[in-house]
């Protein structure tokens, strides 16, 4: 099982583009989206590139790939555009290879308590994983239990210096960088 994890887009266009090419290239069985797709929120500045719009109608093609919960910057009228459903506060993926679970989330309601996200962990066991977003902050570490955090940092506004997402493939998180990806 291939997945490509992305999170908060934040409405930013050349981002969105740029994960859209790089989605083309990984060739995953499923696309992860953990929240904060279309808006800014009042916490952040605008991306340089944002246009909603454009976001809507690239994240739409993926429909049929993408599994996406809600971030703390997602409303009803999201889901009144998007193609897929967006509003979950988390969901659950079983990867049959490896026997473990991969737990969801946008990082504001579950989480770690790494980078300001909330310390609210879901019960979970040796070998899962808590895939999520929020902080913008790239987070890839074993936590208490034995259990994996991972956060692919954010593809339109990131907090620690570059764009990015991830790949899970054959069990093993990886983060790659938008700015290595041509739109």
């Amino acid at each position: 099982m291939k997945l490509v994890i992305a999170s908060d887009i934040h409405g930013a266009a050349r981002r969105c583009a740029q994960l859209m090419t790089a989605i083309e290239q990984e060739k995953p069985d499923r696309v992860i989206l953990l929240g904060d797709l279309l808006y800014h929120g009042p916490r952040n500045d605008l991306p340089a590139d944002y246009a909603p719009k454009q976001v809507i109608e690239m994240l739409n093609t993926l429909a049929p790939q993408v599994i996406a919960v809600r971030g703390n910057c997602e409303a009803e009228v999201d889901q009144m555009v998007l193609d897929f459903a967006c509003m979950a506060t988390y969901n659950t993926l079983f990867d049959p290879a490896t026997g473990h679970t991969l737990f969801l989330t946008h990082g504001h309601v579950y989480g770690p308590g790494l980078h300001n996200s909330a310390h609210n962990m879901p019960k979970l066991s040796a070998g899962d994983a808590l895939l999520y977003g929020h902080t913008h902050i790239k987070v890839h570490e074993e936590g208490p239990d034995g259990v994996w955090f991972f956060n692919p940092g954010s593809v339109g506004i990131p907090k620690d210096g570059s764009a990015s997402y991830g790949v899970y493939e054959d069990g093993r998180f990886e983060h790659r960088l938008l700015d290595e990806v041509d739109a």
